[in-house]
């Protein structure tokens, strides 16, 4: 078995579980008072979902706390941000294989 991506980010990890021409599965890792990028995606459908910590979701101008065990979707344009407010927090990502398809509004590491 190949050993899986992991890729370094500012604000924790993502490690590549699985990618094919149809989806994409990563696990996510966001240290305690961080945050990615308030971004979208063009093609890209994501289903985030918390296994362990609470995750601040920013939708829009809306907020939403997810626990573990429970999932959102986000929707191709839709504007999105995910927080790690109180501890370290991991999350499922699963989507699109669309990987480079982000479009970074805001970022508190200055990254385009």
């Amino acid at each position: 078995m190949k050993k899986n991506k992991i890729i370094n980010k500012p604000w924790g990890s993502e490690e590549i579980i699985f990618l094919s021409n149809d989806y994409c599965v990563k696990k996510l890792i966001m240290k305690k008072g961080e945050m990615c990028s308030y971004q979208f995606h063009n093609k890209k459908i994501e289903t985030i979902t918390v296994l362990n910590g609470t995750l601040k979701l920013q939708i829009e101008n809306n907020y939403f706390d997810l626990d573990p065990g429970e999932s959102y979707t986000i929707h191709p344009k839709q504007k999105h941000r995910m927080i790690a407010l109180n501890t370290d927090i991991t999350y499922i990502e699963s989507s699109t294989p669309h990987l480079d398809d982000i479009v970074r509004l805001e970022d508190k590491y200055d990254r385009t």
